[in-house]
């Protein structure tokens, strides 16, 4: 008994020494107006507890004695607070409206928002676009004045145009550099289908700065001639330690059909029009029949904390199945991210480590085919005849068919990882050391099915397959040294850096025909190559290396003055030893006049002048240009270039001529780099006690040095084409940029913001030596080739370049403006209609919030383009009709018109772009844990649904005005050309967020 005694003595003891003391802590979080902030959360510091305020701004939690309180609420500061005992604890939080200390991520590093001499747009987590997501920058349209983003189609992970401050090059596209956590990505094809970025989890994204002028991005010279993406990923936060689960699921369909004629109309119109009507007695919508409604969902888990100051972590995993309107289009992605940062040495040594790993499947149908059909196909023809899809009486595949023959299925494994230790030598000298890896591998099986029904497609009949396999590898080495000094009144920061990246692209392509008809996939059948139909392989494999010299100095005096020097020196693997590194220097200065005693006390809350200068480089150019190539070539039997002489005087067969050697490009080693110079004007403001906040901005951006492939004038030379720099060609692109932003105060529990911008941009090629340069050509029978759009010298880039249409002749012919008023209408009649690159874009963004409800609706747009409608030239028109093919009234305008009449390139097909679009509506709740019961395991608990796309206003008559599907002409990217696209979807989603 007495040891029982003894133990039960103990054990109380132990439980009254060691058992932590805990008490009730209750209290009002309120504004500087004493107004109650519903929604604000409370954590225990370095513990998993918490809660947030109810209606009225009020919590009750449960805490160990000693415990320190964070309060926080969006746009205010977080305050720390000891208990020391108390039961009650009132907290009143200031707003931080002002971000003035805001981190903003720059080349290399991080700076105050209030230091920034350049000009760099921001969004953060909190104000992405919401919905179905699949591509990262899509969470930025219509939030960023100069950074224009348009879909080439409505395809789920369809790429994207994404223009920062206009087009600056003929051959690198619009493409930005995107930087992923400190990780330099290459743009290269990874041979899916859809947009490289996809394999980024949206979720997994806490903001994006984008770098826009040139003091801000020539810290990355030869590849920032288009600005730069810098994406950073979500880490760890101190203090705190959460899980997060999110759902959604959506439904989409086409948001607009295009009006062709229904079945009975038909009828009558292929009469009245003077053509052969086919009727087959059905009443078949095509577009109704093609198209489906498509089903997302979309599940995340994330994991993240900081136990100590030492140790942080951030842990993810997310699974996205987005179905597309057109069957068999379907976008899946499977991720992990993985975040920690390490400290060390009393915080001296930091090691931050990064990994991205995804698995994507890409399944894509015959899209042009499948978009050409709905439009154009027998309204009549009934879509099914016993159950099975009509085979149409010329023998050829209905389309409700090709879905069940035809696939082009994609996957994708990617993995990104980055490890990144940096240790303080001396106090205020950090050596940083940055090694990365991204590597990508894709199979990609495009394949039909043998269908022997079809006697007029042979492709069909045998079946077909081609077999894509790609890698890319990059691979990244960066050493920096980073010295900060300062005292009372000087803030000196000097950087400098060496980086060597390597790019390695394979891919092989093997294409195989004529399969057994026995219902199973020709990718999983054996084939033997045959004389009839041969297998054959095509293979590539290329290699680049850049290696790169930075440094950067920021001085600031008494936070008013600010300096900022950077310099650049890349060698490229792609240019030849006379030119082989280009140099990019930039300077930029800053004055924050609102520390000036003179403003100090005006209406001016903040208030900054900036101005730079800089240059920035382009090396998006094809691999080995500057190297001479040959390849071994003879007569051939027939016709043909004889390029070598027989050995064998006697010779009487092409035995006697062995293979000769001729050039296929000539060696450049002169190319020089294509640069562009930037300046710009800005000012940063802030009124009404920092609630209406702004930027303006003037951009002047001049490329010159110009890449391109051209033909020599010379006709007596040894290959057709050979790469140059243009002489004296500039590309100028020159726009103002405003963004505004207002944020009410909190009333009656109410409080709102509303946002926008706005840029105005002007194009012109300057000093082209050509006519034009063709961006963008029409294609189909008897149209293959014909200019639609190029770069013309004065003129807008992208500048539609065509006849002018008159009307229809008493012959019922094409009538065209005679330009130059010579008496006919030639090619020198053409001239430029407009051009396909907008004056103006635009967004605006509005948020309401009240108690626990919020609403946030997002709206761009555009103006001053055209979109050429190459399907109504394809498609409808009257010999169409008149063939009984369905097409819409634009066939039937001039009854007068012949049958035999050509459809030519002409401003017959030219249509206003412009347009207004509520791209994003969300509507939330969130719902008080504790009046569920749930208090103790929930800190939050949100419902939302959210819309997309959800009214377009335009005058444009085809599917959507925001496009691009035209092909590109002489690797030159094209503008504004609709052709057969992927219709636009409208999506509504219903989501749930738990933290916990």
């Amino acid at each position: 008994m007495a040891g029982s005694t003894d133990f039960a003595t103990g054990f109380s003891g132990i439980s009254t020494d060691v058992l932590p003391v805990r008490q009730v802590v209750s209290g009002t979080v309120t504004d500087e107006e004493g107004l109650s902030l519903p929604g604000a959360t409370i954590r225990v510091k370095g513990s998993t507890a918490g809660t947030v305020t109810d209606l009225d701004g009020e919590f009750s939690l449960d805490v160990p004695d000693g415990a320190v309180l964070q309060i926080s609420f969006v746009g205010y500061i977080m305050q720390e607070i000891p208990v020391n005992g108390r039961s009650t604890v009132n907290v009143q939080l200031k707003q931080d409206a002002t971000q003035l200390d805001e981190m903003v991520v720059v080349g290399y590093g991080t700076q105050k928002r209030s230091d920034i001499t350049g000009a760099i747009g921001s969004v953060k987590s909190g104000e992405f676009n919401k919905g179905v997501i699949s591509n990262p920058v899509d969470l930025l349209q219509g939030k960023m004045a100069g950074v224009n983003i348009t879909s080439t189609s409505g395809e789920p992970g369809a790429n994207q145009n994404v223009i920062i401050r206009g087009i600056g090059s003929l051959r690198s596209g619009t493409q930005p550099l995107y930087v992923l956590d400190g990780f330099l990505l290459d743009n290269s094809d990874t041979g899916i289908a859809s947009n490289p970025l996809n394999f980024l989890n949206p979720n997994d994204i806490a903001g994006i700065d984008v770098l826009k002028d040139a003091s801000a991005t020539a810290l990355y010279g030869s590849r920032a001639s288009n600005g730069v993406v810098v994406i950073t990923t979500k880490k760890g936060k101190t203090g705190t330690s959460q899980i997060n689960f999110s759902a959604s699921t959506a439904w989409s369909s086409m948001a607009n059909k295009i009006d062709v004629f229904g079945a009975d109309e038909f009828r009558t119109q292929v009469v009245e029009a003077g053509g052969a009507l086919e009727d087959f007695d059905g009443n078949t919508d095509w577009q109704d029949e093609l198209t489906q409604v498509g089903f997302s969902q979309n599940y995340n888990l994330s994991m993240s904390g900081a136990n100590t100051e030492k140790f942080s972590y951030f842990a993810s995993m997310g699974y996205q199945d987005q179905e597309g309107i057109l069957k068999n289009s379907e976008l899946k992605r499977y991720s992990g991210k993985l975040n920690m940062s390490q400290k060390a040495f009393e915080g001296k040594l930091k090691i931050d480590y990064n990994l991205t790993a995804s698995h994507t499947e890409n399944l894509r149908p015959s899209i042009t085919s499948t978009i050409s059909d709905m439009l154009s196909l027998n309204p009549t023809v009934p879509a099914y005849t016993d159950g099975q899809p009509t085979l149409l009486n010329t023998n050829a595949l209905n389309p409700l068919k090709r879905y069940e023959l035809y696939s082009d299925d994609a996957a994708n494994n990617r993995i990104l990882g980055t490890i990144a230790p940096s240790f303080e030598i001396i106090d205020g000298l950090t050596y940083k050391l940055n090694l990365g890896v991204d590597y990508s591998s894709t199979n990609r099986y495009q394949q039909y099915k043998p269908y022997t029904q079809v006697i007029n497609e042979s492709n069909i009949s045998d079946g077909t397959l081609d077999v894509g396999i790609s890698s890319n590898t990059n691979k990244l080495v960066e050493n920096t040294l980073t010295y900060n000094w300062n005292n009372y009144l000087h803030n000196v920061t000097v950087l400098g850096g060496h980086s060597y990246q390597t790019f390695l692209d394979e891919y092989r392509l093997t294409s195989y025909r004529g399969f057994a008809d026995n219902n199973i996939e020709p990718r999983y059948q054996d084939q033997n190559s045959t004389s009839e139909y041969p297998t054959t392989v095509s293979s590539s494999a290329v290699k680049n290396e850049l290696q790169s010299f930075f440094g950067r100095v920021n001085y600031t005096y008494g936070d008013k003055y600010l300096f900022t020097a950077t310099f650049r020196a890349d060698g490229s693997s792609k240019f030849g030893e006379n030119n082989k590194y280009g140099y990019f220097p930039s300077f930029a200065a800053g004055w924050n006049l609102s520390k000036e005693d003179f403003i100090d006390n005006s209406v001016f809350n903040n208030l900054k002048l900036r101005a730079s200068w800089g240059k920035t480089g382009n090396q998006e150019i094809p691999s080995k240009i500057t190297k001479a190539s040959y390849s071994e070539d003879r007569l051939s039997e027939g016709s043909g270039s004889l390029n070598t002489y027989p050995i064998d005087t006697d010779a009487t067969s092409l035995d006697g001529y062995p293979y000769g050697i001729v050039f296929t490009r000539l060696a450049n080693p002169d190319l020089q780099w294509e640069v562009s110079t930037q300046v710009d004007f800005g000012l940063d403001f802030a009124f009404l006690d920092h609630r209406l906040t702004g930027t303006l901005d003037y951009f002047n951006k001049v490329s010159s040095n110009i890449l391109l492939e051209v033909v020599p004038s010379d006709p007596v030379e040894p290959t057709s084409t050979y790469w140059d720099n243009i002489k004296d060609m500039k590309i100028h692109n020159s726009g103002i940029e405003l963004g505004l932003e207002y944020a009410s105060r909190v009333h009656n529990d109410f409080s709102y913001s509303i946002g926008g911008n706005i840029t105005l941009i002007k194009n012109e090629v300057k000093d082209s030596p050509y006519s034009v340069l063709t961006t963008g050509s029409a294609q189909g029978a008897g149209q293959t080739g014909a200019t639609i759009n190029g770069y013309i010298n004065g003129e807008p880039i992208g500048a539609f370049y065509m006849l002018e249409f008159d009307g229809i002749n008493e012959n019922g012919l094409n009538m065209f403006k005679d330009i130059n008023g010579d008496g006919q209408v030639l090619d020198n009649d053409r001239a430029v209609v407009g051009s396909a690159i907008p004056k103006v874009i635009y967004g605006m963004h509005m948020n309401f919030n009240y108690k626990a409800f919020d609403l946030g609706l997002n709206f761009n747009g555009s103006g001053g383009n055209k979109v050429y409608n190459h399907t109504t030239m394809s498609i409808f028109t009257k010999a169409q009709l008149a063939r009984s093919n369905n097409t819409t009234d634009f066939a039937t305008q001039f009854p007068e018109e012949s049958f035999n009449n050509s459809n030519t390139v002409s401003t017959r097909f030219l249509e206003d772009g412009s347009y207004f679009r509520l791209n994003n509506a969300t509507l939330g709740y969130n719902l008080d844990s504790k009046l569920i019961g749930l208090g103790d395991a929930f800190q939050n608990i949100r419902l939302s649904l959210t819309g997309q796309n959800l009214f377009v206003i335009s005058n444009y008559s085809g599917f959507d005005p925001e496009v691009n599907t035209g092909s590109t002409s002489g690797g030159i990217q094209t503008f504004g050309i609709d052709r057969f696209t992927y219709p636009r979807a409208r999506t509504f989603s219903i989501n749930l967020n738990l933290t916990f």
